[in-house]
């Protein structure tokens, strides 16, 4: 265990950092978070966003600072810290319009596939064992699938219908896994997992008749295995000859005549450009993966009882998506560009709905696996990840991100401790991003994190790039941890340390990085 992590370097720079960020000038933005800018909208969510705080006359938040942009849009864009020398360029760049050019630049790395279809794995319940089972061969020929489909844009509306329609073996046609995926092969199990995923609706909250409508659209759907070790067939029945009943969830029935497939047929209807669910199911989930929360919160709860924050948003990005021919990073371009999503995670307001009404950045914890890979990339180390069971054997090279994890069954200690889902169900709430004191106490004083900082082989070159330079070496553990520069207050917390309590360079700033990795700034999005 670490043998002190520098309590008083902590504190001085802990107070350093509350002192501004509680104690502003009245109205001022607040450094080094926030940064002075035109309350004006940049495009029309601000304008609705804008309208709902007023009427509640509710004072949205400043913008908020490039460095914190530059940090947030890395981490919800591609799942990564920036690189000490990408903050240095952006930090510098003049131009003005350098937020949407870097915007642009994320979106064509190839960690934005990696980082996204870990989301979508979330949702989809990729997972090779108990309690899905597509087991190892399944699971990376449908990870690679999903993977390709984001990198190569693909449409969302082909995407889900790729989905539902899809029939033959889950090894040589990866969307069946959706089926595979599916705890249970009775027509309920599926038309609850369709309606979760595509419609965001739970249908243990429906009526009877309602449920069992849903239900007959997937009554000819059978599986059979093969020789081949776990395959499984996904088919359609051909022994019933008959047409169909069966009923939208928007109370329209419809006869199936015989040698129609049924899921085509219920495809059709979900993917229409005026479906109710459809397209306000996405957006909304879209906006709950950058801000946290929905504009109808939970993302996977839509109900007539449950109505949205601001619908005149909902119902905005529901027509951008479908005007914009189902291509989600559209959606997310406006998202991003929008003054809503630069605001400063200070809030300006202490009305109960400023949150709900996105009147600030809310402020929410790194991801599991987020986390773990920032650690790492901070200190230059690796984790392991492996899976003797079932057959065959599964080992992740150490280069690999954990994000890019395919399988929910490989995971770690940390991984659970940190609340990374166990993709059983497909609800978003799987994922914990709440704090506890098992966390607090493995990222104080854990022997993990102690042999991260001094046995990094990123931290030993960049201490001995700096040759001794106290206040280069400073800088550089600021812009790898936290993106950005340290203040002059942090500055001389910083040096006061180290004449305080006479350690000596490497120790001294071992202790900073481990500081710095326990404080807020590093471990929420913010």
């Amino acid at each position: 265990m670490k043998r002190g992590i520098g309590p008083l370097l902590g504190a001085a720079l802990g107070c350093v950092v509350l002192a501004a960020a509680l104690c502003p000038a009245p109205g001022q933005p607040v450094a080094p978070f926030e940064m002075e800018g035109p309350r004006t909208a940049r495009n029309r969510i601000d304008t609705l966003v804008m309208e709902a705080l007023r009427a509640h006359k509710i004072q949205p938040a400043h913008l908020c600072s490039d460095a914190v942009f530059l940090r947030r849009v890395y981490l919800d864009m591609i799942g990564t810290l920036p690189e000490p020398e990408e903050t240095r360029r952006f930090l510098e760049d003049p131009r003005p319009d350098k937020r949407a050019a870097l915007i642009d630049a994320l979106f064509a790395r190839p960690e934005f596939a990696g980082y996204w279809s870990l989301k979508w794995c979330d949702v989809l319940r990729v997972k090779a064992e108990f309690p899905i089972n597509l087991w190892p061969n399944a699971v990376q020929v449908y990870h690679r699938w999903i993977l390709e489909a984001i990198r190569d844009h693909k449409p969302y509306d082909r995407f889900v219908r790729e989905l539902l329609t899809t029939s033959g073996s889950n090894y040589r046609n990866p969307p069946v896994n959706f089926y595979r995926a599916v705890q249970g092969q009775e027509p309920a199990a599926i038309a609850a997992a369709v309606a979760l995923t595509f419609m965001g609706a739970r249908v243990a909250q429906w009526p009877d008749d309602r449920r069992a409508g849903l239900e007959a659209f997937f009554t000819r759907v059978a599986f059979k295995t093969t020789a081949e070790w776990k395959e499984e067939i996904v088919y359609l029945d051909p022994a019933p000859a008959g047409p169909l009943a069966a009923v939208f969830p928007d109370g329209k029935a419809v006869i199936i005549p015989a040698g129609t497939d049924p899921r085509g047929v219920l495809a059709d209807w979900l993917i229409r450009a005026n479906n109710p669910w459809f397209a306000r199911n996405i957006v909304n989930r879209i906006w709950s993966w950058l801000f946290g929360r929905g504009i109808l919160h939970e993302p996977d709860d839509i109900r007539p009882d449950n109505p949205p924050t601001n619908p005149a948003l909902l119902a905005f990005l529901e027509k951008e998506l479908v005007a914009g021919k189902y291509d989600l990073r559209h959606v997310f371009r406006l998202i991003l560009s929008s003054r809503t999503y630069q605001q400063s995670p200070i809030p300006r307001s202490d009305h109960p709905k400023a949150e709900a009404l996105f009147a600030f950045y809310p402020v929410r914890r790194l991801d599991a696996e987020v986390l773990v890979d920032a650690l790492c990339q901070i200190c230059g180390s690796t984790e392991q990840y492996s899976s003797a069971i079932p057959e065959p054997f599964t080992f992740i090279p150490e280069a690999n991100r954990t994000v890019e994890l395919a399988d929910g069954s490989i995971t770690s200690k940390f991984l659970e401790m940190f609340g990374r889902p166990a993709r059983d169900t497909g609800l978003e709430s799987e994922r914990s991003n709440q704090p506890t004191d098992e966390q607090r106490l493995h990222l104080l004083n854990s022997s993990h994190v102690q042999q991260k900082i001094e046995r990094g082989s990123k931290l030993r070159r960049l201490f001995e790039g700096a040759r001794g330079n106290r206040q280069r070496s400073v800088e550089a553990v600021y812009l790898a941890v936290l993106s950005r520069y340290p203040t002059a207050a942090e500055q001389a917390a910083v040096e006061q340390y180290f004449q305080g309590k006479g350690v000596n360079f490497r120790t001294g700033m071992h202790d900073l990085v481990w500081s710095l990795i326990n404080t807020k700034e590093f471990l929420y999005r913010h």
